[in-house]
């Protein structure tokens, strides 16, 4: 049997088995905060462009994401699980784009079986790949980036190993990685942004281990990723 893999994304090469798109600051527990707040749908978006374009493909669609941690011109929001929580999303499709996230997710498009991940779904994650057969999962370190080594993915590596330890039964402190995940650079830079693209409270969120009881799984619908909460 083979080990779970913990890869960057343009580590991914063949993708054999069920592969996990992890991003805890912010994207993916932005996501799930969306379809807790009743979205029907995530429409993922690689590129800002691609995101207003979508966004206008879908009757009454709500755009949200960053570049570069802000909410670019024509979102309507920004990528603060805060916010979104907050917004009139029942029954809506929600367009999401970020920088690290939903990349991860367009890296692993080839993934026989794919999920995107945080904190706030870590339970119910591992229950479905526990459900997903034997084989032995990949997840994405979107955090990490091949032209900024000081960008580690430390958030999101924590976060797999978490999610794995609770697919296999082992030792899993959610206190232990929740303040782990809080204390890393990501975290604090992420709460530096400030104004209307953090909420002093995102990473409180971000660090809620299991605050909603389903998985968010990515299926195709042509060229584009779409996310749905999954029981």
């Amino acid at each position: 049997m083979t080990s779970p893999r913990f890869r960057a994304r343009w580590e991914l090469g063949h993708a054999d088995g069920p592969h996990v798109a992890v991003d805890v600051i912010r994207a993916f527990t932005t996501a799930a905060c969306a379809l807790a707040a009743g979205a029907r749908q995530i429409v993922l978006a690689d590129t800002v462009a691609a995101a207003l374009r979508f966004g206008g493909e879908y009757d009454g669609a709500v755009v949200m994401g960053e570049e570069h941690g802000r909410r670019p011109d024509g979102f309507d929001y920004s990528n603060s699980p805060v916010l979104i929580a907050d917004a009139d999303l029942e029954g809506r499709t929600v367009v999401q784009r970020t920088s690290a996230g939903t990349q991860g997710v367009y890296a692993a498009r080839a993934a026989p079986a794919l999920w995107c991940a945080s904190l706030v779904c870590a339970s119910a994650t591992a229950a479905a790949l526990c459900g997903a057969g034997s084989s032995e999962p990949t997840y994405v370190i979107t955090g990490r980036f091949v032209d900024r080594p000081d960008l580690t993915g430390d958030d999101d590596l924590l976060t797999a190993q978490f999610i794995e330890a609770r697919r296999t039964g082992a030792p899993a402190d959610a206190a232990a990685v929740a303040a782990a995940v809080a204390a890393t650079h990501e975290a604090a830079r992420t709460l530096a942004l400030g104004g209307t693209d953090a909420h002093p409270d995102d990473i409180a969120v971000c660090t809620d281990v299991d605050r909603f009881d389903f998985a968010m799984r990515v299926s195709w619908d042509g060229d584009r990723p779409v996310v749905r909460a999954e029981r």
